[in-house]
């Protein structure tokens, strides 16, 4: 496959603002002619490399490294940041504004905030994370992709560098007993019902922040892998770091990404768009609970959220 076919689509994949056509690659989730199977043979060479993700997280087997510190998060706290929110046929993506980075974490480097984007089952019931831990998969996971800042969110040359790119990864876990909580992902979630078919979109009025997202999230405590995108091309481009405590979101929340569609109208629900595990690497984690004040006040403000949501059920 021509290079440069293949890096013009993982910026399709990748870069918020980005206009791509379908057909570049013609890889689904749902189909046996195009699901995951078969990528490493529609969309070669990446897609069969011999770094790829997810990965079957075994706490078993995770080594210690000491260097693994607190990180870093820059306007994770702006209410301004969100941009845009569209139904790509594959996933929900949300681009972000110029500004949001994070850097720490033995990080190479900062990197800048580009998009967040979800992967999902079918439904509150039917797990949907692309990582699993020691074979638990969960409801959601929340990817948070960033860009080596010295590469200017040229994402292009961010896929041609094996540390080009760095995700963010959180497991969304569905709480039962109370609805349309917490009032962050309901007001996420609002938007849904502007991008029901693909390619539309919705501008993102200000009100929500990442850091509202990641409520009761310990940003100290995480796992680190070198893999690659989760989508074609499958880029073998990004520092993974897959956070241990889970968001909770309300089931009725979750359900509703169900309620898209891959294409028109009358096309298939958007369900089931995860990508397998594939073959184990090396995972590291942290010596000790190392805590920025940055984590600390989140992490407080998060409970805080949390226990509030819980007493008014």
């Amino acid at each position: 496959m021509n290079w440069f076919v293949v890096a013009a689509f993982a910026l399709c994949v990748i870069a918020p603002g980005a206009h791509c056509a379908d057909n570049t690659i013609a890889w689904c989730y749902n189909l046996p002619t195009c699901n995951d199977t078969t990528w490493p043979t529609i969309v070669a060479p990446f897609c069969n490399g011999t770094r790829q993700s997810p990965i079957n997280i075994v706490t078993s087997n995770v080594t210690v490294d000491a260097n693994l510190g607190a990180f870093t998060f820059v306007q994770y706290d702006n209410v301004s940041l969100f941009d845009k929110i569209e139904n790509t046929g594959k996933t929900v993506k949300v681009g972000l504004n110029i500004g949001g980075k994070v850097s720490g974490g033995d990080l190479p480097e900062p990197y800048d905030s580009l998009q967040f984007h979800l992967h999902w089952g079918n439904g509150s019931t039917v797990p949907g994370s692309e990582h699993t831990v020691d074979g638990v998969q969960y409801a959601m996971e929340l990817h948070i992709v960033n860009s080596k800042e010295s590469l200017n969110r040229n994402t292009t040359l961010a896929v041609a560098d094996s540390t080009g790119l760095a995700a963010l990864g959180f497991f969304i876990e569905p709480v039962t007993d109370v609805s349309g909580q917490p009032a962050s992902w309901r007001n996420l979630v609002a938007y849904l019902e502007n991008i029901v078919i693909q390619n539309q979109t919705a501008k993102i009025a200000s009100g929500i922040s990442l850091d509202d997202l990641l409520f009761g999230v310990d940003r100290t405590k995480y796992w680190r892998y070198l893999g690659s995108l989760t989508t074609p091309s499958c880029n073998e481009a990004v520092v993974w770091t897959v956070f241990k405590d889970t968001i909770k979101v309300s089931k009725d929340l979750i359900d509703r990404f169900t309620t898209l569609r891959i294409g028109n109208s009358t096309s298939e629900h958007m369900v089931n768009v995860f990508r397998n595990v594939q073959p184990g690497q090396r995972v590291t984690t942290q010596a000790t609970t190392t805590t920025s004040s940055t984590s600390k006040t989140g992490y407080s403000l998060g409970l805080m959220a949390l226990s509030l949501v819980l007493g008014r059920s």
